[in-house]
């Protein structure tokens, strides 16, 4: 997979404990990468990191704040790594208002000390920034953002993603001049998958109801979203730094979308009614609040670059997407010692049927 790129790389991801970074640090374990962590300990023993021993799979893994510059910069110094992903945020748009300052320090100036220890390690083949669909100029309208699209934002997690981009273009063009190292950023829609358990998302909140018997509630259910399953972004990340080990790598350092086929984009009520069906139990019900926080209520991604120049292309359907988040939950309420192994699984179902489908990346 990934012509190989990985096999005994030194590979620092930020964020490991995340959702994302949870997953990613599995997959790039079974790639045979050399795989370091630094991120904030997990919020519960049920996380992801936890509940799937994602530890096992690391080299070194060390809890800190990407705030405490001179920590960080140590811990990415002491792994000297080839490659490095920065999956580490505050990312939540409601956290964002009840937190401003947290939220910029985190996603601005985490940003900024990882740039900065980046640029004067020897061994660096590639940085990969990974942001979000949300860091574009949201317009409201029915529209897929393209790359090239205004970087903005009306909340404060929104507009410090899109500082973030413009932060890493910069030191790109400023810093990276020589072209030594690839320096690319990475937009994906809204994940779904196992194990995430993140205040304010529409599957923890589902989930949680179901489990408890209760109805679930939905706070905008006619929000559209470009919903995919965690793997899906992450086999993007994955061949996307990959290609710095093409002989025309230099290309491939900008930004890039990853998401659903266009039009593919589903409603938050969708979504739930979908879970219901595959779990075979469950009611929703409407509590919008009019006085609500802002959140967007239309997003879409063009993702015509990561096809025409990566060769990406979706694996999944969205049925299958909700299918293997529902049954993955569905075990952890059943018996939850069986999820890690049940993980390990779900990725070889993924990349079974990347195969079946003829993906440039296998």
């Amino acid at each position: 997979m990934f012509n190989n790129y990985y096999q005994g790389k030194r590979v620092f991801l930020t964020g490991h404990t995340g959702f994302k970074g949870s997953w990613l640090a599995m997959w790039l374990h079974k790639l045979g990468a050399k795989v370091y962590g630094y991120a904030l300990a997990p919020y519960t023993e049920n996380d992801y990191y936890n509940i799937a021993n994602i530890e096992q799979y690391m080299e070194i893994s060390t809890f800190g704040d990407i705030r405490d510059k001179e920590t960080f910069s140590n811990a990415i110094k002491d792994c000297n790594p080839h490659i490095i992903f920065h999956l580490a945020a505050q990312p939540l748009v409601r956290e964002s208002y009840s937190d401003p300052i947290y939220n910029y320090e985190t996603n601005i100036n985490g940003t900024l000390n990882l740039l900065e220890t980046a640029r004067h390690l020897a061994s660096l083949e590639v940085l990969l920034n990974v942001t979000t669909d949300k860091c574009y100029e949201n317009n409201e309208k029915l529209y897929d953002y393209k790359e090239t699209d205004a970087m903005g934002g009306h909340d404060p997690y929104s507009s410090s993603k899109a500082c973030s981009e413009i932060i890493t273009s910069a030191y790109r063009r400023s810093f990276f001049g020589d072209n030594s190292v690839m320096i690319a950023s990475a937009r994906a829609g809204n994940v779904v998958g196992g194990g995430d358990w993140a205040k304010d998302r529409i599957m923890t909140d589902t989930f949680t109801s179901l489990s408890k018997g209760k109805t679930i509630a939905v706070r905008n259910p006619a929000a559209t979203r470009p919903w995919q399953h965690v793997l899906e972004p992450l086999s993007g990340y994955l061949w996307l730094v990959a290609q710095r080990g093409q002989s025309n790598w230099k290309s491939f350092a900008s930004g890039w979308n990853f998401g659903p086929e266009t039009g593919e984009g589903h409603t938050v009520k969708e979504v739930v009614e979908t879970v219901i069906r595959y779990y075979e139990a469950g009611e929703w019900e409407d509590h919008s609040d009019p006085s609500a926080v802002h959140e967007a209520k239309l997003l879409s991604l063009d993702i015509t670059k990561a096809k025409e120049s990566l060769s990406w292309y979706p694996t999944l359907s969205f049925q299958d997407s909700i299918r293997l988040t529902t049954s993955w939950y569905k075990l952890f309420s059943e018996d939850k010692d069986k999820v890690k192994d049940f993980s390990v699984k779900q990725l070889e179902e993924y990349i079974s049927i990347a195969k079946e489908k003829k993906q440039r990346w296998i």
